[in-house]
C-alpha cells in the first residue's frame, strides 16, 4: 500500500460513524486526518492547521456544507483548498449548487473506499501541477491569466490575481465573489477583445498600467487564451525615445508620465503646463508613433 507524506484530509461530517470509516481508511493508507462534526468547527480548525483537501458533507446542522463552502472559497487563504462534496442519491440535484460554490467533485454515500481514495489521489495530483506550474511561472518573472473569447477568467497564478487588484483596483468588473464569475479588467478587454476578434494572438503586446507588459498566446482549449504578464522596466531613456520615435523632449516627458497613469491634468501640474496642451502633445505622439490611444502608445514604445 502506498504512503503518502504530509498529505492531511480533513472531514467534515456530522455523522460519527461516517467520521469513524473513513478516519480508519484514510490513516491506514497514509494520509494525516483532520475531523470536525459541522462548518463552523471545520473554519475554526482550519484558521490552525490547513489541509490539503477537504471531503465535506451538504446537510449538517449549523452552517451547510454550501455555506462551509462558499465561506472557504471566498477566503484567500483557503481558495485554493480542493473540497469533494458527500452526498446520498437523493442530494444529487443539489450538486450543481456545489459546484458553483466551488466544490470540485462529490461522493455519493454509502461511501466506498476504492472511489474515495482514487478521487482524493486524483485532486491533488492537480493541485500539485497547479502547484508546479505557478512555482515555474515565478521563477521565470511571470503571471498568467487564461480566459476565453468573451472576456472571462477561467484560471490566474496567485501573482496574476494580485497584478490585478493592484492594478485595477476599483474595477467592479474584475471583483466579483467567485473566481468562476470573473472577467478580466476593463483596460484589459479594450485591447484584448479586438486582437482576439482579429485572429492574431500569438504573442500580441498589451499594457496593463505602467509597469506591466502582457503577451497574448492561444490555450491548448478551443477558445481559451493566456496572457503571460512580465514587469516593465521603470527606466526610459528619454534621449533614446526622442531619436527613435522622432519625438520632442516634451512628448517623450508626457509619454513617460503617461506610461506612470498619470492624468493629462496631473503631467501638467508635473511639467508646469496645462492639461489642454498635455493633451495636444498626445495627439502629435499618437500621430508619430501610428496609434490611437495612450495605451497603445505606451504599449508601443515599452515593446521597443
Amino acid at each position: 500500500m502506498n504512503k503518502k507524506i504530509n498529505e492531511t484530509v480533513l472531514i467534515v461530517d456530522d455523522t460519527p460513524d461516517n467520521l469513524a470509516v473513513l478516519s480508519d481508511m484514510l490513516s491506514e493508507y497514509g494520509y494525516r486526518v483532520l475531523v470536525a462534526t459541522d462548518g463552523l468547527s471545520a473554519l475554526e480548525q482550519i484558521n490552525h492547521l490547513q489541509p490539503d483537501i477537504i471531503l465535506l458533507d451538504i446537510i449538517m446542522p449549523g452552517i451547510d456544507g454550501f455555506e462551509t463552502c462558499h465561506r472557504l472559497k471566498e477566503s484567500p487563504l483557503t481558495k485554493d483548498i480542493p473540497i469533494i462534496f458527500m452526498t446520498g442519491l437523493s442530494e444529487l440535484d443539489d450538486l450543481l449548487k456545489g459546484f458553483k460554490e466551488g466544490a470540485v467533485d462529490y461522493i455519493v454515500k454509502p461511501i466506498r473506499p476504492a472511489e474515495v481514495i482514487a478521487r482524493i489521489e486524483a485532486q491533488l495530483s492537480q493541485k500539485h501541477n497547479t502547484q508546479r506550474v505557478e512555482q515555474t511561472l515565478t521563477h521565470t518573472g511571470f503571471s498568467a491569466i487564461a480566459f476565453n473569447n468573451s472576456g472571462s477568467i477561467t484560471w490566474l497564478s496567485a501573482s496574476a490575481e494580485k497584478i490585478l487588484l493592484d492594478c485595477c483596483p476599483i474595477d467592479k468588473t474584475y471583483k466579483a465573489t467567485a473566481q468562476s464569475d470573473r472577467s478580466l479588467p476593463q483596460v484589459l478587454l479594450e485591447q484584448i477583445i479586438p486582437i482576439i476578434k482579429g485572429q492574431q494572438v500569438l504573442l500580441t503586446d498589451v499594457q496593463l498600467g505602467s509597469e506591466y507588459m502582457g503577451k497574448i498566446v492561444p490555450g491548448s482549449i478551443d477558445d481559451e487564451y493566456m496572457l503571460l504578464i512580465q514587469k516593465s522596466s521603470k527606466e526610459w531613456d528619454l534621449a533614446s525615445l526622442k531619436v527613435s520615435f522622432g519625438l520632442t523632449a516634451r512628448e517623450a516627458e508626457i509619454l513617460m508620465w503617461v506610461s506612470r497613469g498619470k492624468t493629462n491634468k496631473e503631467v501638467g501640474l508635473i511639467l508646469g503646463t496645462s492639461p489642454r496642451t498635455v493633451n495636444k502633445h498626445l495627439e502629435h505622439i499618437f500621430e508619430k508613433l501610428g496609434v490611437p490611444t495612450r495605451t497603445a502608445a505606451v504599449a508601443r514604445v515599452l515593446k521597443n
